[in-house]
């Protein structure tokens, strides 16, 4: 982003800044920079004397490290930087804000796999636990989980199976996920490893619906569930994944044709009203059961929301979340991209607007509408693909979804993952496909965590979210955020979008020797109502680049499994500690390429710096 009067000469696509003012680029209201040392190591090549001193009073004046970096007082030539520049940016209030539910990050885990990230009463995974606790430290709620899934409908129960799932593959339906599965009574120790976490059971329309043996099935689990999860733990339960794909699913359709809205509410409707009578037997101490629904895999296949809700899919007013799923792209749709698909901001609110346009039809129409959730989503469908799913360009796009998504009224997100998925938080066990350990992804989890945490002076008020607009020339390669505590403006977030590759071929394994060790930054004004000389604090979501699938950081926090598994550990060798100044009623930070970044009053007594 360029904020100058004058033409600026480039060479082999960097900006070369030789003559100009440091205020041609950067606008003189524009009070507190703050900057990384590495950043400003890399950029600052040489400069003339005369921008040098400019430099110096700037960055001297508002970042206490500034003289760290040692530089000369007479440099020579000029400032090589790819692109730097100031963009001036206004907060929406607190009224043009949406609340979110407690754990809002949460997950949506394979039914399959479940004891795969869960363990057992005997074997509990801790790593897991692990990485669930740090959430909801942040947070203040652990994640719920929801067991679900495609694998839901296809799991039938098999009393007499001396472990948790017999699953066999057909690789020509799907090579990453079993299509027969039987599980059996073990299969529910997995639902007593997590602690103070709430639960989603899926169970299973796709076969329960028009079969014997999964009718049976619904029947014998429901005890079985119930009394796993205990009514403390239960979030909702789940009665079928995807019904709208039931007739066309690339991996084998369970119902034909004809299949339409109001079969799969009477369907649906039997179901449910059995798992209340059985419940009600098994578990008497349960409130009546509600669900999630319809769990419906988009907007656009071959069943509606609105014609599924005027089929009569809330009857028994037993709905409590109008559960959708996204996913922006597939794994192998046609030119799908880390820069033209995911850490695209465009792409991300047009997949998201699909959703709310149908929810605000939904409500407009009908009046027993409940709250919107993503019951299941993630970034492409197909369980993600290689080099970008699994890529800190990803982690960088769920920040953005998943906030988007917040701002525009969706008050949770269920992030969905298996064994071996490459859009995976992390990988629960050691298999010969992809190593145990914590995966890029799960650190944008962590920064959006962080970015809601409840305020610590009324950790009761729910946060809310609003989108930042910035200016048209940028909305695909930059979003913000503002958290709310009520008319409190608590945290903002910004996120450059700009792609930096440092791997070769920018596949996320192989240092480049060759990549360019210029790294592009972009500096952001922001209007605050937070008082003037108070400092704010900067907490950095940063890798080597987008490409990356290692060596992730939020404010200098590792969680990797290798390091105390999964538990926070604070690195030596990253820059934590930051603070820009507020001035003349704006806060003004730098974000690299491919970065994200939260912003945050100080308050104590180190709110005011000292003259």
């Amino acid at each position: 982003i360029i904020s100058t009067t004058a033409p600026l000469p480039t060479h082999a696509g960097k900006l070369i800044l030789t003559s100009l003012s440091l205020t041609d680029i950067i606008p003189a209201e524009i009070a507190a920079v703050s900057f990384l040392p590495a950043i400003m190591s890399s950029v600052i090549r040489s400069v003339g004397s005369a921008l040098g001193d400019e430099l110096e009073c700037l960055f001297s004046a508002f970042s206490p490290w500034f003289y760290a970096l040692k530089l000369p007082s007479a440099l020579t030539a000029a400032v090589e930087l790819l692109v730097v520049g100031a963009v001036n940016v206004t907060i929406p209030g607190p009224k043009e804000a949406s609340p979110v539910f407690d754990a809002f990050v949460s997950y949506s885990l394979e039914f399959a796999f479940f004891p795969d990230f869960a363990g057992n009463a005997s074997a509990p995974n801790k790593f897991s636990d692990n990485l669930l606790a740090n959430l909801g430290n942040l947070q203040g709620v652990r994640p719920y989980i929801r067991v679900g899934g495609n694998t839901q409908d296809y799991a039938l129960y098999d009393e007499s199976l001396p472990y948790a799932v017999n699953g066999t593959y057909d690789l020509a339906r799907s090579k990453d996920y079993p299509t027969t599965i039987h599980i059996g009574p073990s299969f529910f120790e997995s639902y007593s490893t997590f602690k103070d976490t709430k639960f989603t059971h899926g169970f299973n329309l796709g076969l329960g619906g028009n079969r014997s043996e999964g009718w049976d099935t619904l029947k014998a689990t429901v005890p079985l569930a119930c009394k796993a999860i205990g009514k403390d733990n239960l979030d909702v339960w789940e009665y079928g994944n995807e019904p709208d794909l039931f007739s066309t699913s690339a991996q084998g359709p369970v119902r034909p044709s004809s299949w339409n809205e109001t079969i799969y509410v009477e369907q649906w409707l039997n179901g449910t009203r059995e798992t209340a009578a059985v419940l009600a037997e098994a578990c008497p101490d349960f409130p009546k059961p509600v669900f999630m629904a319809p769990s419906n895999a988009g907007t656009a296949n071959r069943l509606r929301a609105p014609a599924q809700w005027a089929a009569g899919l809330n009857t028994d007013d037993n709905v409590a979340l109008f559960s959708t799923h996204n996913y922006i792209s597939g794994a192998e749709s046609p030119g799908v991209t880390l820069r033209g698909t995911l850490m695209n901001h465009t792409r991300t609110v047009q997949s998201v607007q699909a959703h709310v346009k149908e929810y605000a039809n939904l409500t407009g129409r009908f009046d027993d509408v409940p709250p919107h959730i993503y019951g299941e989503h993630n970034s492409l469908y197909n369980q993600g693909k290689p080099g970008l799913s699994n890529s800190f360009g990803a982690a960088l796009w769920g920040v953005d979804f998943n906030l988007y998504a917040a701002s525009q009224g969706i008050k949770r997100v269920h992030m969905h993952m298996g064994t071996d998925y490459r859009y995976q938080s992390w990988q629960p066990v050691h298999t010969n496909i992809t190593a145990l350990g914590t995966k890029a992804p799960y650190y944008g989890n962590i920064a959006i965590a962080a970015f809601l945490a409840p305020s610590k002076s009324s950790p009761t008020t729910p946060v809310s979210v609003a989108h930042v607009p910035v200016p048209s020339s940028n909305q695909e390669t930059t979003s913000a955020y503002a958290a709310y505590h009520g008319d409190t403006l608590s945290r903002i977030l910004v996120i450059n979008l700009n792609p930096h590759n440092s791997t070769v071929n920018g596949t996320g394994t192989t240092p480049d020797p060759d990549s360019n060790p210029v790294r592009g930054v972009k500096v952001y004004s922001f209007a605050v109502p937070w008082a003037d000389d108070a400092f704010a604090n900067v907490r950095r979501l940063a890798a080597n680049g987008s490409d990356a699938i290692s060596g992730v950081t939020w404010d200098g926090w590792s969680y990797n499994y290798e390091l105390d598994e999964g538990k926070p550990v604070r690195l030596g060798n990253v820059t934590i500690g930051e603070t820009a100044i507020v001035s003349g009623g704006r806060v003004t930070v730098a974000v690299r390429d491919s970065e994200a970044v939260v912003v945050s009053p100080v308050l104590g007594c180190r709110a005011k710096r000292r003259l």
